[in-house]
């Protein structure tokens, strides 16, 4: 799944992702509050200034993700 799929499937109001493979994604800015990330693969994936309030990030691949302002 790319990048604009996942967005697309959050907005329509899926919150289950567990084991996605985000890596390297853009998500600089997205609303991902309440995503069910746990063993997600999130390796350089750009989450700054994106909001992960009560996001599950369980068990995550946590290689370098840029998290610069992100809303945790």
């Amino acid at each position: 799944m790319n990048t604009k799929e996942f967005l697309k499937m959050y907005a329509a109001g899926r919150r289950d992702f567990e084991k996605i493979n985000l890596s390297g994604a853009n998500l600089s800015g997205a609303d991902l509050s309440g995503a069910y990330l746990s063993r997600a693969n999130l390796s350089e994936a750009n989450l700054s200034e994106a909001n992960l309030f009560g996001a599950n990030l369980s068990r995550t691949d946590p290689s370098e993700p840029h998290l610069s302002r992100a809303n945790l």
